[in-house]
C-alpha cells in the first residue's frame, strides 16, 4: 500500500510542478515548512541551481531569540530572502508553496519576502 500512496504523492508533485517553473529572470521560490523549521530558496529550473537559500536554521535568524516555528521567525526568512535575491540583482520570483495552503507561516514568509522588494 506505501508503493502506491508515493507513486500518487509523486504523480501529483508533477501536475503541480508542470505549471511553475523558474529560470534564470524570473527563478522559482520553493517553501519547505516542517514542524519546527521554515526553509525557502531560489531555485533556477532550467540548469538546477538553487541561487539563493535562507531558513530558520541560519544563524543570523536564530540570533533573533524567537522560535523558530512562529509566524515571525516565517517573515524574517522571507526578508532575508529577499535582501540575498536583490544583491543578486533577482526581483521577480514565482512562488512555491508546495501544495500547502497559503496561510500561517507560508503567508509570512511571502508578506515579508514582498517587503524587502520581490515581486510575485
Amino acid at each position: 500500500m506505501t508503493k502506491k500512496v508515493k507513486k500518487l504523492y509523486t504523480q501529483q508533485k508533477k501536475r503541480y510542478l508542470k505549471k511553475i517553473v523558474g529560470n534564470l529572470e524570473k527563478p522559482r521560490l520553493a517553501v519547505f515548512r516542517s514542524h519546527n523549521h521554515i526553509y525557502a530558496q531560489l531555485i533556477d529550473d532550467q540548469t538546477g541551481t538553487t541561487l539563493v537559500a535562507s531558513s530558520t536554521v541560519t544563524k543570523n535568524i536564530q540570533l533573533a531569540d524567537i522560535s523558530t516555528a512562529t509566524q515571525k521567525a516565517a517573515y524574517l526568512v522571507g526578508q532575508d530572502l529577499a535582501k540575498k535575491a536583490i544583491q543578486k540583482e533577482i526581483k521577480s520570483v514565482v512562488f512555491d508553496r508546495g501544495e500547502k495552503p497559503y496561510q500561517g507561516r507560508i503567508k509570512n514568509l511571502a508578506e515579508g519576502a514582498r517587503a524587502d522588494g520581490l515581486i510575485f
